[in-house]
């Protein structure tokens, strides 16, 4: 098949948002289907989802991602930002983008993200990648000590309120976790997925001596687990009309 659109070529734009602007880019498809993408804190920005657009791509599915603040070309300091102010981050950039996504990949933090959106979009598939729980606590709390105060409490996040909106969740559900996450004990996965009972499909994916950091970039990468990363989100997907 022949691409005719790239990363590269991507419709870019900037999205007003509390004094800054959300930079953003959307990949168009052929298909109806459309995935919304957010990556998640630390080092993360838009280019990890690179690889995985581009093969999506090749399926004539569109996608669309955005920097949040404090990362990539939105820039900012990331304490200006919270899991609030993520959640209305990435609606403002779709609500401008005018899409109608059909799936929500969220990595790390914006794994959290994805699920809460689950409940204001008519979504009909989550991807969540090594993926990060927080309890309400935290949900205003801007990104700092105070924030990291709430989130370092002994398993704070299992009073989280994923678990009741999975439960809620009536769509396709995929979860990639890292065997060896340092960073998400394999417990947070394992429960998302459990919680998830009303979901028309689940699958759990675990990939083996796999760590947190850079996981799917990584993967798509390698061609030992390429195929059956990208089998797997094919199968989360929507089924075409």
């Amino acid at each position: 098949m022949t691409l005719t659109h790239s990363l590269a070529t991507a419709s870019t734009f900037a999205v007003p948002f509390s004094g800054r602007h959300l930079h953003a880019n959307t990949l168009p498809g052929e298909s109806a289907l459309h995935l919304f993408a957010i990556h998640g804190g630390g080092a993360g920005n838009i280019n990890i989802f690179s690889g995985l657009r581009h093969a999506l791509l090749e399926h004539d599915i569109g996608s669309t991602a955005f920097d949040c603040i404090g990362h990539g070309r939105t820039g900012g300091a990331f304490a200006e930002s919270s899991l609030l102010s993520r959640q209305q981050q990435a609606m403002s950039v779709i609500r401008h983008a005018n899409i109608a996504p059909s799936t929500v990949l969220g990595i790390s933090m914006g794994a959290y993200n994805a699920i809460r959106l689950s409940e204001m979009l008519p979504l009909q598939s989550l991807i969540l990648v090594v993926p990060g729980i927080y309890t309400p606590e935290a949900l205003n709390v801007p990104f700092g000590p105070a924030f990291s105060d709430i989130i370092r409490q002994p398993r704070s996040w299992a009073d989280s309120d994923a678990w009741e909106i999975l439960g809620r969740f009536r769509g396709r559900l995929l979860v990639i976790a890292a065997e060896k996450d340092g960073v998400i004990p394999l417990e947070i996965p394992e429960r998302l997925y459990a919680s998830a009972t009303s979901a028309s499909e689940r699958e759990l994916l675990v990939i083996p001596d796999a760590e947190h950091r850079g996981l799917l970039p990584i993967v798509l990468a390698r061609p030992q687990w390429r195929d059956a990363v990208m089998n797997n989100v094919m199968r989360a997907l929507p089924e075409r009309q």
